[in-house]
């Protein structure tokens, strides 16, 4: 049996309006791709057909992994998350003991991450190190730099 994956209620949507997206936009583009690249042609020699192909099958591989995901997506339901103690779900501020700087993170499940600067996924190494602590509570994380502390100022949802 596959992990549990958990992911807020915004995530699922993210992933099932992507792979919505995939589906029935993308499939259709790519599809049409690989039928104009036909017309050029000796497809032996080719290059527009092998791109639309290879692009083809990263596609339906993104699909494949969409659809994994989601079957074993659990939705956190916001009215059982606590504000007592960090959980993916809850967003957190923290204060970095070295700088004296206060950040602001999200923790998502490890399928919503994203580029922003404002979450972090429960396997990363802070978001995995803040996880069960308590609001007050000052938390050592080793991350490949070496040791970061961190104190939790606050825990909101």
């Amino acid at each position: 049996m596959a992990n549990e994956i958990l992911m807020t209620a915004e995530g699922y949507k993210a992933l099932k309006d992507e792979l919505e997206d995939l589906k029935t936009i993308k499939r259709g583009e790519v599809s049409e791709k690989i039928r104009v690249a036909r017309g050029f042609g000796d497809l032996s020699e080719n290059s527009e057909y092998d791109e639309a192909k290879n692009e083809q099958a990263i596609v339906e591989a993104r699909i494949q992994t969409l659809e994994e995901q989601l079957k074993n997506a659990k939705i956190l339901d916001k009215g059982q998350l606590s504000t007592q103690i960090v959980s993916v779900g809850t967003k957190v501020r923290i204060l970095d003991m070295e700088f004296d700087e206060e950040m602001e993170y999200r923790i998502v499940g490890s399928v919503e991450s994203n580029q922003s600067m404002d979450t972090i996924t429960d396997e990363s190494p802070v978001g995995r190190g803040l996880l069960g602590h308590k609001v007050g509570e000052v938390v050592d994380i080793k991350v490949p730099a070496g040791v970061l502390q961190f104190k939790i100022l606050e825990i909101t949802l």
